[in-house]
């Protein structure tokens, strides 16, 4: 992380950690994948790493504890100045605090929560590890999107703890909206309805930029991988979703923007 690197504004998307049982096996999968680096800690999360790419950091992944029921899914965390106030904001808007808020040694302070229909997200407070520190370049968490069943409840949980700013689509078969902050986009939400994947539930899915999203699909399955959704041209670049040997599922995307 270098020093010049700014504080996230609360409610923004800082880092992305995913908790798996072969924490071993998971690093050999990104690191060929993403030519991603590791570096261990904070200790205080058990047996964790960060994954660097040219020496920045961009995602930490951690080994589950057997007594953790937790998926085994990338978990998107955001920003906030004050993790005890927005436990307290989370639970009083209608969320639920599973883990936290608690210390992560002198990096900062963390909560894990559910949403209201049930999708897993994390809040960071920063104190020495302020996130994400290089964004847009092949390797690289590059948009967080929450697919959910309906947008219209589930956006004002957020919008109650984070201060969101809502974009909805007009459309009668559409329902998505991307949330805002000082006019930034932030994030987005997709409600699917019916098709949402009966086993996974409401979750959030983090996209990675790639260069060449047919060739990292096909690389996914040559590391042991699978294909959820196969590669398609969209309104922001191609992108395929897959999943890692654990069943954690993320995008690749080659943005045109």
């Amino acid at each position: 992380m270098t020093e010049s690197a700014a504080r996230h504004t609360p409610g923004t998307p800082c880092w992305v950690s995913l908790m798996v049982h072969q924490l071993a096996t998971t690093q050999e999968f990104y690191g060929s994948l993403f030519g991603w680096e590791f570096r261990p800690g904070p200790d205080q999360l058990g047996p964790y790493v960060r994954a660097l790419l040219d020496g920045h950091e961009v995602a930490g992944i951690g080994d589950l504890p057997p007594d953790r029921n937790l998926p085994i899914a990338w978990t998107p965390y955001l920003a906030t100045d004050d993790c005890d106030a927005t436990a307290e904001a989370i639970r009083s808007c209608g969320g639920t605090v599973g883990v936290g808020p608690l210390d992560a040694g002198e990096a900062g302070r963390l909560l894990i929560a559910l949403d209201p229909a049930g999708a897993v997200f994390g809040v960071w407070q920063a104190a020495e590890h302020l996130g994400i520190g290089t964004a847009g370049t092949p390797g690289t968490p590059v948009w967080n999107e929450l697919v959910t069943r309906e947008t219209a409840s589930v956006a004002k949980f957020y919008q109650c703890v984070f201060g969101y700013q809502e974009d909805p689509v007009v459309s009668a078969d559409y329902d998505y909206l991307t949330l805002r902050l000082d006019d930034v986009p932030v994030a987005s939400v997709h409600g699917v309805g019916h098709g949402l994947p009966r086993e996974r539930g409401p979750h959030w899915m983090t996209y990675f930029e790639v260069a060449d999203v047919d060739g990292t699909v096909e690389r996914v399955v040559e590391l042991g991988g699978q294909v959820l959704r196969p590669a398609r041209d969209g309104g922001h670049g191609r992108m395929a979703t897959v999943a890692d040997p654990e069943g954690a599922a993320f995008t690749v995307v080659h943005s045109t923007e």
